[in-house]
């Protein structure tokens, strides 16, 4: 999944980003409220945590001009000011939840899981296609009940591929929601991880769960067509 953060304290930022990117989630960084409300108006996030005290725009007005601009991304505020009136304002202005500074990094993430299941159709921790299962707070997959050993990237393509069952996903989309830039036309990237996930997934006489749809993209369904 891939989450932003927006915070100007140096440390903080690299300490939550440090210990997302460990729990396999894809994570963007910036440190001031102008380029943060340019990230997440124009790109596809799955959180965002949210400073209060930002240089150029604080996280209130930010939040709210995300709000008022229809985009309904999570978002976790954070603040050094744990009051209650800076809470209820928070909230108020669509926060989906709060988190007051100093804290600790396992509160950050399962709270971050929380709004994460909270903004899904699928509330359990578990996702499900077939007799694949991905468990979203180990960062584990299984097939048949076995464990299948996945790469960083490798668990995050399976994730979102499996949040999107039976979407067809163009390579551009898998490319930004995956990796953190824009689609190159000349690369080949998306098709070799596809093919390693293939390797690992479809194997063994199972059932061929990953479909490519030529000239289009890639979905995942739980029985794929021939190609």
């Amino acid at each position: 999944m891939r989450i932003l953060v927006i915070e100007d304290e140096r440390k903080v930022a690299s300490f939550i980003k440090h210990g997302l990117e460990e729990e396999r989630y894809i994570v963007e960084t910036t440190s001031d409220g102008i380029s943060g409300l340019e990230m997440a108006m124009n790109n596809q996030y799955d959180g965002i945590v949210l400073d209060i005290m930002l240089p150029g725009k604080d996280g209130f007005t930010l939040l709210s001009e995300l709000r008022d601009a229809g985009i309904s991304t999570p978002v976790l505020m954070l603040t050094a000011r744990g009051t209650t009136e800076d809470r209820v304002q928070g909230l108020d202005l669509g926060a989906d939840d709060y988190l007051p500074k100093p804290f600790s990094f396992e509160e950050l993430a399962a709270r971050l899981r929380a709004i994460l299941r909270r903004s899904s159709p699928e509330k359990s921790t578990k996702l499900r296609c077939g007799d694949l299962e991905l468990d979203t707070v180990s960062h584990l997959a299984f097939r048949f009940g076995k464990e299948i050993e996945l790469t960083t990237k490798e668990y995050a393509l399976l994730e979102y591929l499996i949040r999107n069952r039976n979407r067809i996903l163009s390579r551009s989309t898998i490319t930004q929601h995956v990796w953190k830039h824009n689609f190159d036309p000349e690369s080949n990237i998306i098709d070799v991880y596809i093919k390693r996930l293939r390797s690992k997934v479809d194997r063994e006489g199972a059932k061929p769960l990953i479909q490519s749809i030529r000239g289009v993209g890639y979905r995942i369904r739980e029985i794929a067509n021939e190609e």
